[in-house]
C-alpha cells in the first residue's frame, strides 16, 4: 500500500510557518531588534583614519553588556580603544577604534554564530554586516 505523504507534509510546514508568524505578527514589541543606524554609515568610503567612535543603533532598547563585533574576514577589525559601551537610552552601541588611512574595515553585528546584541527581552538582533573604508 502507497501513502502520499505530501499533504502531511504541506500541514507540518504550514503549522511550523504559522507558528514563526504569530510569534513575531504580534506587534513591534516582539519583533526582534535591527539596526536602525550606523556611524559611520555602512559603504562610506571616506571615514577619517585615527581615533573614531564606532556608533550602533538598534530600533529599540538593548541588554546591557552584551554584543557581538565579530571580523567580517580575517583582519577586518580595527584596534579597539574602549570597549563596547551603551548609551544612556539603552538604543546605541559605542566603541572607540583606532582607524587606518586606506583601509577597509567589516563586523558582523550578530551572525548565525554570534548573536551577542540581544534587546531588554533578549531576543537577538537581526545579523547586519558594517563594512567601510577609510581615507
Amino acid at each position: 500500500m502507497k501513502t502520499n505523504l505530501l499533504p502531511s507534509i504541506a500541514l507540518l510546514v504550514a503549522l511550523h510557518f504559522s507558528g514563526e508568524i504569530s510569534a513575531f505578527g504580534e506587534g513591534l514589541d516582539s519583533m526582534p531588534p535591527v539596526v536602525v543606524r550606523t556611524v559611520p554609515e555602512a559603504g562610506t568610503n571616506d571615514v577619517p583614519s585615527g581615533e573614531f567612535v564606532i556608533k550602533v543603533t538598534f530600533s529599540k532598547p538593548m541588554a546591557h553588556g552584551s554584543w557581538s563585533w565579530s571580523d567580517a574576514w580575517r583582519g577586518s577589525a580595527p584596534q579597539i580603544v574602549e570597549q563596547p559601551h551603551y548609551e544612556a537610552a539603552g538604543k546605541t552601541c559605542a566603541m572607540k577604534v583606532m582607524l587606518e588611512p586606506g583601509h577597509t574595515y567589516g563586523w558582523w553585528l550578530n551572525s548565525q554564530k554570534f548573536q551577542g546584541f540581544r534587546d531588554v527581552g533578549n531576543r537577538p538582533a537581526v545579523p547586519y554586516l558594517l563594512t567601510f573604508q577609510t581615507k
